[in-house]
């Protein structure tokens, strides 16, 4: 048989292809038109962007068109993927002796000649960031039993990703939303059958309206069940849609028992920062509750904005921003509510921690944070107001 003879520049690839995707992390990029280039994403790392360029590039006007056309696309990534700068290491196999890299001075684009593994060595930039690149892509192995171990192994860690991806974005079935929309509609009911109604003051107080003078006074409870009060049908229509739209995703993506901190938690802080800005008035609703679910997606959405990069930039942001400016302009809205509620949302769940996503020292940061968010508006809406 006679013995299968690999080109020496597909070999490289397939080494740095496998050391990238199964040692560091990153994903492939799928882009129309790109060819004889691979690029890769890890917004985790230094280099969020890694190119493999296998293409002949023989002077200096190819190669300038070619980082030309490399920082076109990496605008068009910064915008999908909401990063405000990108750093990118550009892997050129195959150099024409007459391009000059002494010539090219580019922060975001890191550049490398590359046609030998040992030519790795010669860039600081490469050996600081990944010390350990020319031992893990040397192999005993030749020829077809190498490119037989290198796929392997990249699609095993394809598999993996593709189960980690099925795990947090499978939808399961929003118990808890549907279980807090009864709830919402159950005591909405009850306040007319034993009260005077949704609009009635003294029916609102008696069911744990928010009213900051009772609050101080020791009604600590009430920073809790006004999420669950609504004045009027059409306000609680409106809540209830918000939460059946945005409360499965966080449910399903975060899981129930986050779910549920997350909401009442920024029911909560809601209703304290309401206080610093309106103690004397009687407040309900769950809107609170609902941006802070949006601050969750928001969290949970920069984690995985290679997924939701478009989503967010075009439906959650100004989803935000939108009923953030309704809440100024409209008279009645408590903004100072959608405002805590947005925030400690975002917070508790950087405590609380995004599956497979959040490190330790990130998931101690959320805590901390959360924390000092949580003694500030205490200390102001009881103390202070």
């Amino acid at each position: 048989m006679a013995e299968l003879i690999v080109n020496k520049n597909d070999e490289l690839v397939m080494k740095l292809l496998h050391y990238f995707i199964t040692e560091q992390g990153y994903n492939p990029i799928v882009l129309h038109g790109a060819k004889d280039e691979i690029w890769l994403e890890n917004l985790n790392n230094q280099y969020k962007i890694v190119r493999i360029v296998t293409n002949y590039i023989h002077n200096d006007e190819q190669f300038n068109f070619d980082i030309l056309k490399t920082k076109q696309i990496m605008k068009k990534i910064k915008n999908k993927t909401l990063s405000f700068k990108i750093k990118t290491l550009s892997i050129f196999l195959n150099l024409g002796e007459n391009v000059d890299l002494n010539n090219y001075h580019l922060d975001d684009i890191m550049v490398a000649n590359v046609n030998d593994i040992k030519d790795l060595k010669k860039y600081d930039f490469i050996t600081n960031e990944f010390p350990n690149i020319t031992k893990k892509i040397s192999f005993k192995e030749k020829g077809v039993d190498l490119f037989m171990k290198l796929t392997g192994e990249i699609n095993k860690k394809s598999e993996r990703d593709a189960v980690v991806a099925e795990d947090v974005f499978k939808i399961k079935k929003p118990v808890i939303t549907y279980a807090i929309m009864a709830i919402n509609i159950l005591v909405f009911l009850a306040m007319y059958l034993f009260g005077k109604g949704s609009s009635d003051v003294s029916t609102l107080l008696n069911f744990g309206a928010s009213y900051g003078i009772l609050i101080k006074s020791g009604e600590y409870y009430r920073l809790i069940t006004s999420a669950f009060l609504h004045i009027g049908v059409v306000h609680l229509m409106f809540n209830m849609y918000a939460i059946y739209i945005i409360g499965p995703q966080i449910e399903s993506f975060l899981g129930k028992t986050k779910y549920i901190i997350i909401y009442l938690f920024s029911a909560i802080v809601g209703n304290l920062l309401s206080m610093v800005f309106s103690l004397g008035t009687v407040g309900a609703g769950a809107s609170g509750a609902i941006f802070g679910l949006l601050g969750a997606l928001l969290y949970f959405g920069y984690h995985y904005r290679v997924y939701l990069g478009g989503v967010m930039r075009s439906q959650i942001i100004p989803l935000i921003i939108l009923n953030l400016m309704l809440g100024f302009m409209i008279p009645g809205i408590d903004n100072a509510a959608h405002i805590g509620g947005l925030i400690g949302g975002l917070l508790i769940t950087m405590g609380l921690g995004i599956k497979y996503k959040s490190s330790q020292s990130e998931k101690i940061n959320g805590w901390v944070l959360t924390t000092i968010f949580t003694s500030f508006l205490l200390y102001m809406a009881f103390i202070v107001a």
